[in-house]
């Protein structure tokens, strides 16, 4: 979160194991119309270009955490901020599975585009 937040594309990449899968969010979406995840450092670094950082800013509010073995599942918002100020909050669960070498091995995010909402 704290290298989407700073706008690190190389940070953010390097939490990943070769091999990862983002889900963000979890299905088809205009983000991966097949539903099958961005699979590889390869393709996460282009959901990274295209979906992150086309935006002003990113930042996650998480109200609760829930470690679990080799997983965790945020439960927050993140807010999303365009180019010209007009912004947008996101309600829902993202989980993340550790690799055995302690990267990043899936992350999945459980979200509704139609519960998106604008905000001030």
């Amino acid at each position: 979160m704290a290298a989407v937040e700073a706008g690190d594309r190389a940070a953010w990449l390097a939490l990943f194991a070769d091999d990862a899968v983002v889900e963000d969010p979890i299905g088809p979406s205009v983000f991966d119309p097949e539903g099958r995840g961005h699979r590889g450092l390869e393709a996460i670094a282009a959901f990274y270009d295209n979906v992150i950082a086309t935006n002003e800013s990113i930042t996650f509010t998480i109200r609760q955490s829930i470690l679990c073995g080799e997983e965790a599942a945020n439960v927050g918002v993140i807010r999303i901020t365009f180019a010209g100020g007009s912004a947008v909050e996101v309600d829902g669960v993202y989980t993340y599975r550790r690799s055995p070498e302690g990267k990043i091995a899936s992350l999945r995010a459980y979200w509704e585009p139609d519960a998106i909402h604008a905000v001030p």
